[in-house]
């Protein structure tokens, strides 16, 4: 039986990237995200603005284009049942979770805004979707990995829950409210380690550094920020998310962080793209 994956932000970006590698690897491979189907795609802090590519559909074609099952399953971060929900769908029908991937992360306002233009909600907004629901999740599946005596936690961070900005939102840097939901999530794969590694769950974070997602893309332009800062592909981080769910090397960095872009680089786990 091949072991499965259940990959959070599947429809696009570095989880649709993550879902893909994992099926290069005999993953077979369960998607959550809110976009289902083509065209629905949002970004909440964008009112109005043009729908984002990508769906379920159309990374569940591409995971079953590499002869493993694919299972779209709608979550929403702000939804705390459909997360639920969603676990429990993946063990019912599949019957089994090897490895859940903490990729989707939350889209509204409060990402790129000032602290004097950040409002309470939107702390509690980001700390709800970057932070909380992970732990939803994490708690849905843990029992399982605990019962099998193994499994794998991967939480994609971000290096703006660890370093400083180095400059003010809109500029190069980031909003107050995402940072500080990254950086308590950031806190999560270390727990995990210490508390379940001798039980046999292995976790870990990625820091993916910038990566050139469909959304990055499209804000990029919106700022006139094209081109200002190196990028790597989403294939990248989800090359470091397929190297930790399938070496046995993994083991020996329990509740570590790995930069994706310079440990790709040191391993050669992806074609040049410096």
């Amino acid at each position: 039986m091949s072991p499965v994956a259940l990959v959070t932000g599947a429809s696009r970006g570095i989880g649709r990237a993550t879902a893909i590698a994992l099926a290069e690897k005999g993953f077979d491979v369960a998607l959550g995200a809110r976009t289902v189907h083509e065209g629905d795609g949002r970004d909440d802090a964008r009112p109005g603005s043009a729908p984002l590519p990508g769906s379920l559909d159309a990374t569940a074609s591409a995971v079953e284009a590499l002869g493993v099952r694919a299972l779209p399953v709608r979550m929403d971060l702000h939804e705390r049942e459909s997360l639920t929900t969603g676990a429990a769908t993946v063990l019912d029908d599949w019957g089994r979770i090897d490895v859940l991937v903490n990729n989707a992360v939350d889209t509204g306002p409060g990402s790129m805004t000032t602290v004097a233009d950040t409002t309470l909600d939107d702390y509690q907004r980001k700390l709800e979707g970057n932070f909380l629901a992970q732990l939803v999740l994490i708690h849905a599946v843990l029992p399982h990995l605990l019962e099998r005596g193994e499994g794998t936690i991967v939480d994609i961070t971000s290096a703006a829950g660890i370093t400083d900005p180095p400059a003010p939102v809109g500029e190069g840097g980031w909003g107050l409210a995402y940072a500080a939901s990254k950086a308590a999530f950031h806190r999560v794969a270390a727990h995990l380690a210490v508390e379940f590694g001798p039980r046999g769950v292995l976790a870990f974070n990625v820091e993916p550094g910038m990566v050139m997602t469909e959304k990055m893309a499209i804000n990029q332009r919106a700022m006139g920020l094209e081109n200002r800062f190196p990028v790597a592909p989403p294939s990248v981080p989800a090359a470091v998310v397929a190297w930790l769910c399938s070496d046995p090397e993994a083991a020996d960095h329990n509740g570590e962080t790995f930069a994706a872009q310079k440990f790709a680089k040191e391993r050669g786990l992806h074609p040049t793209w410096w």
